[in-house]
């Protein structure tokens, strides 16, 4: 048996995840899942897959989740636990093989640590966990014999690109972006963009604060620090290419000029199913990509004079320390503050931009400092927010 835990299992990739361990069969198995307060989808899963282990955010959605599954009539109920410490709980089950971290934003960087520490091959979707602590967990993940496979598409697609290429063979890295729903839009129409039309991505269904990253490309800032640490490349040596047609998912290019790309269809299994069997290929039930009735592959290079977040992300990269930790965390209070109303999208770059700047940069080489930082900037970028909303005395439109 190949026992997987998932953190983050009602939201987009987790559900996926179950899908992919449907299609697989044996000897996968769903041993443990976590998520945070959806009980009812939660219900549903534990009733279906049968998991020893589950956790939740906490002990009234815990009781919540329980009485749901006296509702379906499920066989057992597992063991529930709770908070953060239950989601660590999850990602060092003991009978986990493979823990697949979904989680959204800095909530999964510890639980994700801790499986890197257990051994665990993590199938890794919380790229935040890797934009925080980059270097605490390649090291854990060294120290204690781990795999760290991605489950993002781009990174999965860098992943096999790699295959078979030494690293003195390859020039750089080519992260692809569909662009977004402002690719064509000006500055004007990007200040006046409710969340409606920024939630509107035009390629890929993911959750809310995903797509608002994706609306500004910070998203693909985020994971250019990413493949930094899964890859050992260069801020220098990564580059952006706008792709609206999402089917090249990524390139390498090597030293003699050649470039190679993985294209697929755009669908998460692919990049989850690899993540699980690696190194093997098995069938897919996924359709496949008819380039034909595609036509054309489009290209260009990314606006950075509207997508500030870009610049801001490769400067975090290559200052490094605590920086790409309070960006992160700046991001996440923007992001929220915009879904809420309070601040307009082109103010996420701002208020990320104040605090990167307001930000005394250390050492990234303790979890305790990058908890710091994180909270630091948090409470930095909530008094920004602040500030604008008193400015305008009015919130945006949503």
């Amino acid at each position: 048996m190949k026992g997987i835990a998932i953190l983050g299992s009602t939201g987009s990739i987790g559900c996926n995840t179950l899908r992919v361990i449907d299609s697989l069969g044996d000897p996968f198995r769903v041993v443990a899942l976590a998520a945070k307060q959806n009980a009812a989808k939660l219900a549903e899963q534990v009733a279906r897959y049968r998991p020893t282990l589950v956790s939740v955010a906490s002990e009234s959605c815990a009781d919540d989740l329980r009485a749901r599954l006296r509702e379906l009539g499920a066989p057992a109920i597992p063991r529930i636990v709770v908070g953060e410490e239950g989601l660590i709980e999850v990602a060092t089950c003991e009978r986990a093989s493979c823990v697949v971290s979904a989680t959204v934003g800095a909530v999964g960087l510890v639980p994700t640590l801790r499986a890197l520490e257990a051994g665990k091959r993590v199938a890794l979707a919380n790229k935040e966990a890797l934009v925080m602590a980059g270097e605490l967990m390649t090291r854990a993940a060294q120290k204690n014999g781990a795999e760290l496979l991605p489950i993002d598409s781009e990174h999965n697609a860098l992943h096999q690109c790699l295959r078979g290429e030494t690293r003195a063979e390859v020039r750089r890295l080519i992260l692809t972006a569909s662009g977004g729903p402002f690719r064509n839009c000006n500055r004007a129409a990007m200040e006046r963009a409710t969340v409606e039309e920024a939630m509107r991505h035009p390629t890929w269904n993911m959750g809310a604060k995903v797509t608002i990253d994706s609306a500004t490309l910070m998203n693909k800032g985020l994971e250019v620090i990413e493949a930094h640490w899964l890859f050992g490349f260069e801020a220098d040596q990564i580059s952006i290419l706008i792709h609206p047609e999402s089917v090249v998912h990524s390139m390498i290019e090597l030293i003699d000029g050649s470039i190679i790309a993985q294209m697929g269809i755009t669908d998460m299994r692919h990049a989850i199913q690899y993540a699980l069997t690696y190194p093997q290929r098995l069938p897919s039930p996924l359709p496949r990509l008819d380039l034909a009735r595609i036509g054309a592959l489009h290209f260009e290079p990314p606006d950075t004079g509207r997508f500030r977040c870009l610049e801001l992300a490769y400067r975090a990269l290559r200052k490094g320390g605590t920086l790409p930790a309070v960006m992160n965390a700046a991001n996440e209070e923007a992001v929220n503050a915009f879904l809420a109303g309070r601040i307009r999208l082109t103010d996420i770059a701002r208020v990320v931009e104040s605090v990167m700047d307001k930000h005394v940069q250390g050492p990234a080489s303790a979890l305790e400092k990058i908890l710091k930082a994180d909270a630091w900037a948090r409470h930095a970028a909530a008094s920004e927010i602040a500030a604008l909303v008193a400015e305008r005395g009015s919130v945006a439109p949503v």
